[in-house]
């Protein structure tokens, strides 16, 4: 893990949007100040007003998109996101919610126009929804959208908090409509908060993904049946090979399950017309003819993504990963408790874009019996 990059001192002051700020508690946090971005030296101006992104990885992609984990804890224990007797970070370890947002920050001035809220489960951290009312005002001055990943379970409390901070679409995790299978999955949770949150937020106006991972003798059997569901309630549904991150009770290789079959499959009952869609992330859609929805095929294992990577996952604790499938990173968090400058904020930033490998080195078999990173994936940020 890499700590603070040459040229970066400590202790020159927060600069604007720095930790001094705060968050303001009320439900429309109307004292938070939008960061100032200089004219002409961090990003530049193109004909018409618009923004180029200036964050351009070694490999020449921009980096455009932030995935930021709020939490490592989880409220469910998913068999293929965590152990079933996780132990989870100390508090302390945690970024504040200020520093959050200023790391955020720091990345909208760079050129960041997406940013996805995820954790563990993002919505059991106590006052996030402080964290989501700053982010929605950044909303329409360098950012774009604000988007986050959940199981469900805390919707029907947040949905219309989140609607109210500008989020627009969340994708929820879902992986079977039975609700014994749900348990198994799940390990302790019940499927019936997961709906009512799912139908809360569709009340509240938010577009809904409904996403699951494709597990061989687990769901793969559901696939139809959760197409025809999301057909007739207006989501969308997108499907997720297993990956190889953390070590977790069981076999990978006995759940590992091509999204080529199931693709396959799925064409002997529906009509899947190739589109142009895109959200930004690493799906790949299909227009379901039948219901007049969309399907996606997220495949890391039988055809990755990594060509055009526009992505970085920041941890809960202030660690950024440039590659899922890769282990290189670094810790921003003393950075920003040692009070740096938001221009060596921002250099920080630079120098390890400047790092981001091409592509991830993932691997499901017999011969490879560890996973290929050691994290869990509710450590990353899923």
């Amino acid at each position: 893990m890499a700590g603070i990059p040459a040229g970066v001192e400590p202790g020159q002051g927060a600069g604007a949007g720095g930790p001094g700020q705060g968050l303001n508690s009320g439900p429309n946090w109307p004292s938070l100040a939008l960061c100032h971005i200089s004219p002409g030296k961090r990003r530049q101006s193109a004909p018409g007003g618009s923004l180029h992104p200036i964050m351009i990885d070694p490999f020449g992609r921009a980096i455009t998109y932030l995935r930021v984990s709020v939490t490592d804890r989880c409220d469910l224990r998913c068999v293929y996101c965590m152990s079933d007797d996780m132990t989870f970070l100390p508090k302390r370890q945690l970024l504040t919610l200020e520093e959050l947002d200023r790391l955020c920050t720091a990345f909208i001035r760079l050129g960041t126009t997406k940013i996805r809220i995820t954790g563990g489960e993002p919505l059991v951290r106590r006052d996030v929804m402080r964290l989501f009312g700053a982010l929605g005002q950044r909303l329409g001055h360098g950012l774009k959208e604000l988007t986050v990943t959940t199981n469900g379970s805390q919707l029907a409390t947040h949905a219309e908090t989140l609607a109210a901070s500008g989020v627009k679409r969340i994708n929820v995790s879902l992986d079977t409509l039975d609700p014994q299978r749900f348990a198994q999955i799940t390990r302790r949770g019940r499927i019936e908060p997961t709906l009512d949150g799912i139908f809360a937020a569709k009340a509240a106006g938010l577009a809904v993904k409904i996403n699951a991972v494709a597990m061989k003798g687990v769901n793969e059997e559901e696939f139809n049946a959760m197409i025809a569901w999301c057909g007739e309630h207006g989501f969308d549904l997108c499907l997720i090979e297993t990956m190889p991150m953390g070590d977790i009770e069981g076999d990978r290789t006995d759940q590992y399950l091509p999204l080529s079959i199931i693709r396959a499959r799925l064409r002997q009952t529906w009509t899947l017309q190739e589109t142009e869609y895109r959200t930004g992330g690493p799906a790949r859609y299909y227009d379901v003819r039948e219901t007049g929805r969309r399907i996606g095929f997220i495949t890391p294992m039988t055809h990755n993504f990594c060509e055009s990577c526009n992505r970085v996952r920041l941890t809960c604790t202030g660690t950024l990963y440039m590659c899922l499938g890769q282990e290189d990173s670094a810790d921003f968090r003393p950075l920003l408790r040692a009070g740096v400058s938001d221009d060596q904020l921002e250099d920080a930033i630079q120098a390890v874009i400047a790092r981001k490998p091409k592509g991830h080195d993932f691997i499901i078999d017999r011969r490879h019996d560890k996973p290929a990173v050691g994290r869990h994936m509710s450590v990353t940020g899923g």
